[in-house]
């Protein structure tokens, strides 16, 4: 019994062992069939193989870790239109030369503010009310117009180891100035002594501005070179687009500048679209010691007599007067805000005129302007306040422009 069933198991075995060799066997002759993604596929590009197209889909393998299906894909061209016609040449006249000539017309822009005597400004006017002239020359106002807009402004500090005094004034009136500005405005703060110095370029961060007096504590220098600092200042902003203003705290004492005064007026005069807004410092200081019989001190080792010191305030009202500013010489410190609303007033509200001078050489002279304000008729126009009281009021513009060379 013992051997049959030894017998019968060792049958069995064989038995086994060869049906599991024939289906391996089968398995691998058997072709490893196609995933649904890669069936379609296959058919896609089978499809379009029939149908001629040049591009074939092979699958890479398994192994490439990319899609198992690379069937080709159309890219729509887009469709090219054609090239527009070229523009229709004029007819051909004889005689005429095959050549245009381009003329450009200058266009003068007079910024103009009309304020009462206590320069309050005056609203209300329109363009029939102005009269420009140019040489004496009226001229046709084209464009006209009222605004009120963020400016765009250098404060320019004398800050030199001088008088103590000179620099508490110059420093209240910086301070002043900046507690007056608006969000939108564009403020440069640049000191000078020997030379200028910029605290803080364009900002709108009044902080920054703050920030860059509060530097302004230990002067270097007793030198004010104030014209070599308003060169340099006119020269780096007037090629800024817009008008430009530069609000000038100093004594205006020039102690040692390289330039003279006829080289800073000519540049003054050169200037476009710039004002100048002079504040002068020290008269408190200077009244107590032109009191006393003599002059206010301006700094070791450098004479300054009262006499230098009135030049001074002609040599800056001239700066004002050139550019259609305004001077300003406080006597407290209490006059500040009030000064300086008056500038900004100026500055913020404000008549804009524009015309094509009728001489339209450019020939670089100096042309002179002069700006009316009159009644509709031409008569002498008459302002009265809510009392009816007439209202003596004022006609600000600068005096002047430098017309373009034909080499600029």
């Amino acid at each position: 019994m013992f051997s049959i069933h030894l017998l019968m198991t060792r049958r069995w075995r064989f038995v086994a062992i060869f049906f599991l060799a024939f289906v391996f066997g089968l398995m691998a002759a058997w072709p490893t069939p196609l995933s649904a993604q890669d069936q379609s596929s296959g058919s896609a590009s089978s499809g379009n193989q029939s149908s001629g197209d040049q591009q074939n889909s092979t699958p890479p393998p398994a192994d490439a870790g990319g899609p198992q299906s690379v069937s080709p894909y159309a890219i729509p061209k887009k469709k090219e239109e054609p090239p527009p016609p070229p523009p229709e040449k004029p007819p051909k006249v004889a005689g005429m030369p095959d050549y245009s000539i381009q003329v450009n017309v200058p266009l003068v822009n007079v910024d103009v503010s009309v304020v009462a005597k206590n320069g309050q400004f005056i609203p209300g006017l329109h363009e029939d009310n102005f009269r420009v002239f140019e040489d004496g020359s009226q001229q046709k106002i084209t464009n006209f117009n009222v605004s009120e807009a963020p400016i765009t402004a250098v404060l320019l500090v004398e800050f030199a180891s001088t008088n103590y005094a000179f620099m508490v004034d110059a420093l209240n009136a910086s301070y002043s100035f900046a507690s007056m500005l608006k969000k939108d405005d564009w403020v440069a703060v640049v000191s000078y002594d020997m030379k200028p110095h910029i605290l803080v370029d364009f900002t709108q961060d009044k902080r920054a501005v703050y920030g860059a007096l509060n530097e302004l504590r230990m002067p270097g220098f007793s030198e004010t070179n104030l014209f070599d600092a308003l060169y340099d200042t006119l020269d780096r902003i007037e090629t800024i687009p817009g008008r430009k203003y530069i609000i000038l705290v100093s004594t205006g004492v020039d102690t040692f500048s390289k330039l003279n005064l006829d080289q800073i007026l000519k540049k003054v005069k050169a200037s476009h679209d710039i004002t100048i807004y002079p504040i002068s410092i020290g008269w408190m200081m200077r009244e107590y010691f032109e009191s006393h019989g003599m002059a206010a001190p301006h700094g070791m080792g450098i004479p300054v007599s009262q006499i230098d010191y009135l030049q001074a305030d002609n040599e800056m009202q001239t700066f004002a007067r050139l550019t259609g500013g305004r001077f300003y010489q406080p006597r407290f410190q209490a006059e500040l805000p009030e000064d300086f609303q008056s500038i900004l007033g100026d500055i913020r509200h404000q008549y804009t005129l524009a015309y094509h001078p009728t001489n339209q050489k450019l020939d670089g002279t100096y042309r002179k302007l002069k700006v009316e304000v009159v009644a509709p008729d031409g008569g002498p126009l008459k302002i009265r306040d809510q009392h009816g009281k007439d209202v003596k009021y004022q006609v600000i513009a600068r005096e002047g422009y430098t017309a373009k060379h034909t080499v600029d």
